[in-house]
This record gives structure tokens, sequence and C-alpha cells, in this order.
């Protein structure tokens, strides 16, 4: 049973990142790739399309390395914000999402990454299988928070002391999780988040604290699969 439920989940994502490439990209765009599963599935997309002779104008800005060495692998095109620093649109994945378009992300460690490439984009297209989705943020996921490894345990008090219950990110080797940055990550479980915004805005203001997965008033689009077929929802106005 739990094959049977991964492959479904698997099935969604895929189906949800194939529907998003076809839907939102452009011939002649710059795009923002995505990391992470789902994510991967729409970089595997464009380079479907291109093998077809379509898109093949389109290049892309990963938000990892794991997606370059994906994209490379697949014959992607390759740019860099330095060369494009506004991108047309960016297709990511989630780690949880609220009905507002509100999102957790960073379960994979490139959250930092991810937020400087979406904050680039014109439109930012969230993809996700129907077990991503959540009444209010926190209800299912912590809020990965990557900090410097200097002092990162007074980081872990601080957290501490807004409510979180914090678990600093390890390999399977015991050795610390770091990002692409070096970074180290603290998982803080809040549970359901009341005030998002204002959460925020305490860890922004924080010396040590180099970047939340609290993704708020970014995505403009969803696009979500599961037994009922694949959905876009815009993001409330």
């Amino acid at each position: 049973m739990e094959h049977d439920s991964a492959s479904r989940v698997a099935r969604y994502k895929r189906e949800a990142a194939e529907a998003a490439v076809d839907r939102f990209f452009q011939p002649g765009m710059r795009v923002g790739l995505g990391s992470g599963s789902t994510a991967a599935f729409a970089v595997r997309r464009l380079a479907a399309l291109r093998a077809e002779g379509r898109l093949l104008d389109v290049s892309g800005v990963p938000t990892s390395r794991a997606t370059e060495a994906l994209a490379r692998e697949l014959g992607v095109p390759l740019t860099t914000l330095e060369e494009h620093p506004t991108l047309d649109v960016t297709i990511d994945g989630a780690d949880e999402v609220a009905p507002d378009l509100s999102v957790i992300k960073g379960g994979g460690g490139a959250l930092l990454r991810e937020k400087i490439v979406a904050q680039a984009s014109v439109r930012v297209v969230i993809i996700a299988d129907v077990t991503k989705l959540s009444p209010r943020l926190g209800t299912h996921w912590p809020v990965p928070v990557e900090v410097l490894p200097f002092g990162w345990r007074s980081q872990q008090l601080f957290l501490e002391s807004l409510g979180a219950r914090v678990v600093p990110r390890m390999r399977a080797d015991g050795t610390p999780d770091v990002t692409d940055q070096g970074n180290r990550v603290l998982d803080c479980a809040w549970g359901p988040i009341d005030a998002p915004e204002t959460l925020a805005a305490r860890m922004e203001a924080r010396a040590g604290i180099v970047e939340h997965g609290l993704f708020l008033r970014v995505a403009t689009d969803l696009v979500v699969a599961g037994p009922g077929g694949v959905e876009h929802r815009a993001r409330p106005s």
C-alpha cells in the first residue's frame, strides 16, 4: 500500500510539473528552475520539449547545484541572474501550501537560492501534489531556517524564544547538513502559524539568520495535481 501511495504521489508531482511547463514556459523566456523532486519533473519536461524541437531558446537559472547538474545532464541551457537579473517565470515545488498561496519551502536546503530566484521573477508558479495543501502554514511541516555556522546555537535559542521546537538538520552520517552556501539549517516546528508575516519579520531582523522558508506573497500561481486531475489556481487578490 505504501508503494502504491508513493507511486500515486510521484504521478501527481509529474502531472503538475508537466502541466505547468506546458502552460507557462514560452519561447524566448528566461526561467527559474526550482529544486526538489517535483521541480526535477519540470526540468525533465523542458528537456523533453527541447528534444521535440520546442522551447530551444529558453534558458534557465538553477536554484541549486543539484538542479544545475540535472539541467546540464539533460542539455538544458543555463544562464545566470548576472546575465539576466529579471526572469519571466520560475517553476518550483513546495513543502506546504496555504490557501492564499503562501508556502513553506526549504526541505531540500535550497531556500536561499530559491527565494532569490523567485523574487527576481515576474511570475512564480508553485507545483505540488494534493498532499502539500494545508489550511495554515506550519500545520504539517516545520519551517527551515538557514543560519550562519558562526554562532548558530544562539540562533537556535532565539528561535526557541519565538516558540519553535528546533531541530538542527543532520546528514545520515551524523555530520551537519549544510546548504550550497555552507550554512546550517535549523528546522523549526511552530505548529499552525497564526501570524506568518510577523514571524518572518522577527527572523529577518535577526543577525545570523540568512534566510527562512516562509515564502509569503511570492507565489503568483499554483498548479496542483491529485485524484481529480490538474488544477490551476491564481493567488487571491
